[in-house]
């Protein structure tokens, strides 16, 4: 490595343009996090009425513009359940993952910015056989589709 830049680096040379923009006051600390507020409500609710609730879903409708995708029929181990969502239903604000059998239903919920491709991939606990719902904000209104994943080796526990 060339010397120079060695000295140069120890001597703070190496400050990143987030450090740079934070010390002239373009950049506020608050601006740096992409972590939406958390609806602990929703977490924390164990049956699917609390959960649907806490998310302020009232009864979704049934759609079949939400596909499961990479998501097997049959998870060899339930602690680590790959699972993927699309949703063709325009406008689409928001993915939640919804396990009916899971000590807490809400497994994950995605906020999607606009102009943002409505897909996503996650892993998932399962503690056992369960139906696995995928909850679509689209233009204010829910939706939801479901389908069943088998377990064979418990994740939650088990």
């Amino acid at each position: 490595m060339y010397a120079g830049r060695r000295d140069a680096l120890k001597a703070g040379g190496g400050v990143t343009l987030l450090t740079l923009l934070a010390a002239a006051g373009w950049l506020k600390p608050g601006e740096a996090h992409a972590q939406a507020a958390r609806n602990q409500a929703a977490f924390d609710a164990k049956t699917i009425d609390d959960t649907l609730k806490a998310l302020g879903a009232g009864t979704p409708a049934p759609s079949k513009d939400i596909a499961f995708v990479s998501t097997p029929d049959i998870a060899e181990n339930g602690a680590v359940v790959p699972v993927g969502i699309t949703s063709s239903i325009p406008k689409t604000e928001s993915i939640a993952i919804l396990v009916e059998k899971n000590p807490n239903m809400l497994a994950a919920s995605f906020d999607l910015p606009a102009g943002t491709a409505p897909a996503i991939t996650t892993r998932i606990k399962m503690g056992q056989s369960s139906n696995v719902y995928a909850l679509v904000k689209a233009d204010g209104k829910f939706h939801v589709a479901v389908k069943e994943i088998k377990v064979t080796l418990g994740g939650c526990g088990g």
